[in-house]
């Protein structure tokens, strides 16, 4: 079935109905981030939280910008106070991008543009290719964390408090993440397939 192009008028028409599903997108995002944020899982060494589930799926679901405006909404809600990060009841503000998690919230936004950008790319098609994006992304967010906290305390101590004790969580959520990003591609396609003429 082949479609005729929009006129600019129907584009316009359109434009109002596709910034309010943007923005219902960032503020759904960001809340999900919230709540994930929030999650305490028993776990060992130290208990998991599920935001970076939430962070590694952003980017392939909603695309490199609109995942990164969902972050970046997050990140303004923490700015001004609002008490969205892990582990904190009482927002900080400013205050919390100089502490010792700013590393991994800065970490959140390139790894949700990374892995946006490679399944925008056509990487997220197979599985292997989603799991190397996935991949990419987690490595990104605890190679950024893990330098900010080295800045401080040097990369011995960075990594024995902010690398050892969570690998075992993120390959958990990783593997999680994997099986999420690959059930909703297959759901999609067979959508798509349903609606072919």
């Amino acid at each position: 079935m082949t479609f005729a192009p929009r006129s600019p008028q129907l584009a316009r028409q359109a434009e109002p109905g596709r910034t309010l599903q943007k923005a219902m997108a960032l503020v759904l995002g960001s809340s999900l981030l919230w709540a994930s944020a929030k999650v305490q899982v028993p776990f060992w060494p130290v208990p998991m939280t599920m935001q970076t589930y939430v962070v590694l799926l952003l980017g392939p679901l909603l695309g490199r910008r609109l995942g990164a405006g969902v972050v970046l909404t997050y990140l303004a809600e923490g700015a001004i106070g609002f008490p969205v990060f892990a582990g904190h009841t009482n927002g900080l503000g400013l205050g919390y991008f100089v502490g010792p998690t700013a590393g991994y919230l800065v970490g959140y936004l390139a790894a949700v543009v990374l892995a946006g950008t490679l399944a925008e790319h056509g990487w997220d098609q197979s599985v292997g290719g989603r799991v190397m994006t996935l991949l990419v992304a987690e490595i990104t967010i605890l190679a950024i964390g893990c330098g900010w906290l080295a800045t401080t305390y040097g990369w011995e101590t960075a990594l024995a408090i902010g690398l050892w004790p969570f690998l075992l969580g993120d390959g958990l959520k990783l593997a999680f993440a994997i099986g999420t990003l690959s059930f909703v591609k297959q759901r999609l396609s067979r959508s798509s397939n349903e609606l072919e003429p």
